[in-house]
């Protein structure tokens, strides 16, 4: 009996990831995700079950390492605008390399509110983000370092909201310096040293 093929979970996952990115879900043919990811059709179908598992795994795992690079930049100690500012920049993709794209927003434009899984785990992701932003917000509040008064939890949605902006602006062709630029003007509405 043939031993099956070996594989990374967390490296096939990111070449799905990718693969999804570029084609969205329904265009991503199993041919696609196949030579992407480097497994054979049985093995990926023993792996993830079939291409709605895969995706839904690699929409975890992508919602899951954009959050955690959000909240490096939100805890790595500097002051909060910069802090707010780094974590709005922080893995936007670009133009030029179509698979960097945002899984979480494409999944969004293509399901919206039609496959309950995805949506699902979108709401999570995007609670989660807004936590971490309300809580950086929040501290920058007790420091003076953001307006009296601001809710954390409306500016966390605020900073949701622009991010996606910026992940779509950047998509687009937005240079970095335009990116950091809106996410600076942005930022001086809740934070008393922008600009």
């Amino acid at each position: 009996m043939a031993r099956p093929v070996e594989y990374d979970r967390d490296t096939v996952l990111t070449q799905a990831i990718r693969v999804f990115a570029r084609h969205g879900y329904e265009a991503a043919s199993t041919r696609d995700l196949t030579e992407g990811m480097g497994m054979a059709r049985q093995s990926l179908y023993g792996a993830f079950g079939d291409k709605h598992g895969l995706f839904l795994e690699a929409l975890r795992s992508y919602s899951a390492r954009s959050l955690a690079q959000i909240q490096v930049a939100l805890n790595a100690g500097n002051p909060c605008l910069d802090a707010l500012e780094a974590a709005l920049l922080v893995g936007l993709g670009n133009a030029e390399d179509l698979e960097s794209g945002c899984l979480g927003l494409s999944s969004i434009m293509e399901f919206s509110r039609s496959d309950p899984d995805v949506s699902a785990q979108n709401d999570l992701a995007g609670r989660a983000t807004i936590a971490a932003f309300a809580a950086r917000i929040g501290q920058g509040i007790e420091e003076g370092e953001v307006t009296a008064g601001t809710d954390p939890n409306a500016a966390g949605r605020l900073m949701l909201t622009l991010r996606s902006g910026l992940k779509i602006a950047a998509r687009a062709g937005a240079t970095d310096p335009e990116l950091r630029a809106t996410a600076r003007l942005a930022l001086s509405a809740i934070c008393a040293r922008a600009g």
